[in-house]
């Protein structure tokens, strides 16, 4: 067997373990916790009082302008110098979710504006609350609309959870990035990791198609029955 072949082999495991121990679950919080920020950031931009949307268009426009890798360098190198000391994985999770919080917000806000503004006033006409509109008629259709590009950032994150080794974070690409400091063969380990990475994002992509496929066949049952609510 090719010596390239054997350090391969060999060094897949350690990645793996490193992809599900750290990268899956580092994604998958910060893009939960991101989503939920984005979500509130979204709503107290379109609906909440001046100051507050004051605030929100300065953090949307502060995370958006900035590189991710200097926001995690601020975080884990530079708060300390201030008093504030965070482990690696924390301070990982709060750089992510702020940056998704900034991005998927612009894509939330965008979809609920492009729910028709007669479905507010529909719901309104039945004597439904601006709470139960918002949740009964208008997210379900801006949810549709915002599947495709909340699942493209979600997939971009696994990709960009590999910056968190430059703040010690022990995921799969620093797994690579030691295993090559041992055997001194980095173009095959961090081929070897770009080939992870790639498995990866094409399980998700196919993921994505299938759920936007089912979206797509239940949009008219969906439609229908929203159609039944108002005309109740």
């Amino acid at each position: 067997m090719p010596a390239w072949l054997t350090l391969a082999i060999d060094s897949f495991w350690p990645m793996l373990y490193a992809g599900v121990t750290f990268t899956i679950p580092l994604t998958l919080i910060s893009f939960v916790l991101g989503l939920s920020l984005g979500f509130i950031v979204a709503l107290a931009r379109l609906y909440g009082p001046k100051p507050l949307q004051y605030i929100v268009r300065f953090y949307v426009w502060l995370i958006r302008g900035t590189p991710l890798l200097v926001q995690l360098f601020l975080i884990f190198y530079a708060l300390p110098g201030v008093g504030i000391t965070l482990d690696a994985f924390p301070a990982a999770v709060i750089g992510f979710t702020l940056n998704i919080g900034a991005y998927t917000s612009e894509v939330i806000r965008a979809t609920l504006l492009s729910v028709p503004k007669g479905q507010w006033e529909a719901a309104h006409s039945i004597s439904m609350s601006w709470i139960q509109a918002l949740r009964r008629i208008i997210i379900p259709q801006a949810a549709r609309i915002a599947v495709p590009p909340l699942s493209n950032t979600f997939i971009s994150l696994v990709k960009d959870t590999s910056l968190a080794s430059v703040i010690t974070v022990p995921e799969m690409f620093l797994a690579a990035q030691r295993i090559a400091a041992v055997t001194y063969q980095p173009l095959i380990l961090y081929t070897e990791a770009a080939i992870i990475y790639l498995l990866i994002s094409s399980v998700l992509s196919a993921l994505q198609t299938r759920l936007e496929n089912k979206l797509t066949k239940n949009s008219t049952v969906k439609d229908r029955d929203n159609d039944q609510i108002i005309q109740h």
